[in-house]
């Protein structure tokens, strides 16, 4: 079964075929660092994960970009505001996005391009463009000329027409056409600036993605993903000016993931109405975080609430529970190294392990389908707690050792942390003594006291499992 992938650009599902046979080349948009990233932010980068992990397990060798844009009127606004250089604005929070992608357990990409680094790579291509008389310069500033690309709007599916009725030239712009936007923007008193051949300025935002990912991928690559809100204007100028540029098919798959909510409203800095995710990696377990956001199909949208996280951590808790018992019994586990490559899936012995483990890279075949991959790790869990269970089931060492390491390579392929334990935090002193008290209540069998206890710390935000004869508690 080929790859199958959901095209925005034609509107449906087509086999994945590489520019380059056996190599990929794919560029996801980051963020524009004037605040801390939210978690909406990692929702587009942890769908590039999946892509990306997807493509690595059926042998490709992929050239991975997530781009910073470090230059930025949000972020020179910022750095005036708070009496800072723009610079250290934009390095502050590229560290906490990059500390974020670390605890999420999302892999290093191939580069991190920021935009202030890439200044004549971005002025080499708007050359191209005003010698093709497609760009234009004006009033220090460098626009696209929407009306010379005749295909402008077949991403977003907008027809020119209906966008002039609604365009208009801000003040301080000296654009022929509203619809035309800048390339390279003149610098104003105190702002940082590049010399150019067009007077002192910096980028514009659209130009930095196609000169940065045309440097590492070429003019013609595999995959451009972001979110969804992306599409338009800012994927449909990529596209633009990159195919007036060099006249080739800019973008073979462009992958765009779905928005996280907040009460059905987008989360954005512009509004405020958002999570910070270092506070939610701070209150929460980074792998329930990443299973809950797996839970949903990338393209589509997730509401991020309090309720939906804490099912997730029970639901990623019972994958751990199975994961942990293995631990007890083998000791030690198969290493990452080892689970690399397993047994080609034609040679699985066990036949209820090759048709679940089938199904879960099916699931990845199809459009990155991770909801469903993540269902047939859950169908593996049972089996090997069935086998674990139930001596009488004829589930010799063999056989349970087979489902074992197709448990945790699946759940490597996914990113999800099962094969190390989980290290707890330590137990306050306070909560130790409700923990003690319980187990006292427990073993002289006065369960009223015992559940009342155990609604006390709950209330606290702990847990209590009572299993194998011990009470284990944990932080919610």
């Amino acid at each position: 079964m080929s790859i199958k992938v959901q095209d925005t650009l034609s509107g449906g599902r087509q086999d994945f075929v590489p520019v380059q046979p056996g190599k990929v080349g794919m560029y996801v948009c980051g963020v524009t660092v004037q605040d801390k990233p939210h978690v909406g932010h990692m929702r587009a980068a942890l769908a590039g994960d999946i892509i990306r992990r997807t493509l690595v397990y059926f042998g490709y060798d992929v050239t991975y970009l997530n781009n910073f844009t470090d230059i930025d009127d949000r972020i020179i606004d910022r750095g005036k505001q708070e009496g800072r250089e723009y610079s250290v604005i934009a390095q502050r929070n590229m560290d906490a996005y990059l500390t974020a992608v670390r605890k999420l357990g999302l892999l290093e990409a191939t580069h991190y391009p920021r935009a202030t680094q890439h200044i004549p790579e971005i002025l080499s291509l708007i050359e191209r463009l005003v010698q093709q008389d497609v760009a234009y310069a004006a009033g220090g500033d460098v626009y696209f000329r929407v009306a010379k690309f005749a295909e402008y709007g077949k991403l977003s599916r907008r027809r020119i027409e209906d966008l002039r009725s609604g365009a208009r030239i801000e003040p301080g712009e000296h654009k022929d056409s509203p619809l035309d936007f800048a390339l390279w923007k003149g610098a104003k008193e105190g702002e940082p600036f590049w010399e150019s051949p067009y007077g002192r300025g910096r980028p514009g935002w659209h130009i930095e993605c196609s000169a940065m990912s045309m440097k590492y991928l070429g003019e013609s690559f595999d995959f451009h993903g972001g979110g969804v809100d992306l599409v338009f204007p800012h994927h449909e100028n990529e596209i633009a000016q990159s195919e007036a540029a060099t006249g080739k098919q800019f973008v073979h798959n462009w992958v765009h993931n779905g928005l996280v909510t907040l009460g059905g409203e987008k989360m954005s800095k512009s509004t405020k109405h958002f999570f910070l995710i270092e506070d939610i990696l701070d209150r929460l377990d980074p792998d329930v975080i990443r299973f809950y956001l797996l839970s949903t199909h990338y393209r589509s949208p997730i509401e991020f609430s309090e309720e939906r996280l804490a099912e997730a951590g029970i639901a990623f808790g019972r994958l751990r529970a199975t994961a942990d018992s293995l631990r007890e019994i083998y000791q030690t586990l198969p290493s990452r190294e080892e689970l690399r490559e397993p047994l080609p899936l034609g040679e699985v012995a066990d036949p209820d392990v090759r048709a679940i483990a089938g199904l879960f890279l099916e699931a990845l075949q199809d459009d990155f389908n991770t909801a469903k991959a993540q269902g047939h790790l859950f169908e593996l869990c049972r089996l090997l707690n069935r086998m674990l269970g139930d001596p009488s089931s004829g589930a010799k060492e063999a056989r349970v050792t087979e489902a074992m390491r197709w448990f945790f390579h699946l759940g490597d392929i996914l990113g999800l942390n099962l094969r190390e334990a989980k290290v707890e935090e330590s137990v306050p002193a306070e909560i130790q003594k409700l923990v003690d008290d319980r187990i006292a209540a427990r073993q002289s069998k006065n369960w009223a006291r015992a559940d009342e206890l155990r609604d006390e710390l709950a209330a606290l935000g702990w847990i209590i499992e009572d299993k194998t004869g011990q009470s284990i508690v944990r932080r919610k």
